[in-house]
């Protein structure tokens, strides 16, 4: 598989799909996170959660797949933007492995003037693994592509290395809230104990919340009921190739004008 993924950028395997994030009370579209697929000759259609950790075994090739990443969703997601005249968030997942690369905020400055993104359009997900690396270089590349205007959300938040210790020492815009914690709303009393704390936390700080895996309407209104700010999953819409999002979009969903 490891071989297959090193042929798969050359070969046009990969191809992205986006879901639509939304605000959970007025129910506007804020913004889109990109999220790849990959149909390899060898393999066929390969879930995410079986070539993304052997792509990350290697930093090279994790790299190489994230800067293709990066730089197609940036270009498809400024084409949907003129094509639709609206102004929509795009979040793209970076690994620790990515986040290390000493030149990382210039790949993020050079995929914006390549494809005429604004910055503050660009939301960059990173996991708590990137908190467990050299924090003076972590502070700088945060601080660094902050000053630039895209801003900077911890992926996955509870389920990785965590320590509210982050939270403190890493200056970011958002916090993630894990679809496992989703799952057992609203009846989970473990999962809602700690949702609600996140939400809590994370807007003393002075941070915005969006929980993925909404599949219910119980799920939506328990979070909006606590202050959660965005929220993302099948209840709203299934991630769509940027070919079928735009005209889903362009029928009638509602799109916030201060995106």
């Amino acid at each position: 598989m490891a071989d297959a993924l090193h042929r798969a950028i050359a070969r046009g395997e990969f191809h992205l799909v986006y879901q639509p994030q939304f605000d959970l009370e007025t129910r506007e579209i804020m913004g889109i996170e990109a999220l790849l697929r990959w149909n390899s000759r060898e393999f066929g259609v390969v879930p995410p959660a079986e070539f993304i950790p052997v792509a990350e075994d290697e930093p090279e090739l994790i790299q190489a797949i994230g800067r293709w990443v990066l730089r197609t969703a940036c270009q498809e997601s400024a084409r949907m933007q003129a094509e639709l005249g609206c102004r929509l968030g795009l979040a793209v997942n970076l690994s620790p492995a990515q986040f290390a690369q000493p030149d990382l905020p210039e790949l993020v400055r050079s995929a914006l003037e390549d494809s005429g993104l604004e910055p503050n359009m660009l939301e960059l997900e990173i996991t708590e693994g990137v908190f467990v690396m050299e924090a003076e270089l972590t502070i700088q590349t945060l601080n660094t592509i902050r000053a630039m205007g895209v801003a900077v959300s911890i992926d996955d938040f509870g389920t990785g290395y965590s320590s509210l210790s982050y939270l403190t020492r890493f200056t970011v815009d958002w916090i993630k809230i894990d679809q496992s914690f989703v799952h057992d709303l609203p009846h989970g009393r473990n999962a809602s104990v700690v949702t609600t704390a996140i939400i809590s936390i994370a807007h003393g700080l002075g941070m915005m919340v969006i929980a993925e895996g909404i599949e219910t309407r119980e799920q939506h209104d328990y979070l909006l009921a606590r202050g959660c700010d965005l929220g993302q999953g099948y209840w709203f819409s299934k991630p769509l190739p940027m070919a079928e999002l735009v005209p889903w979009i362009a029928a009638g969903a509602r799109i916030a004008q201060d995106a």
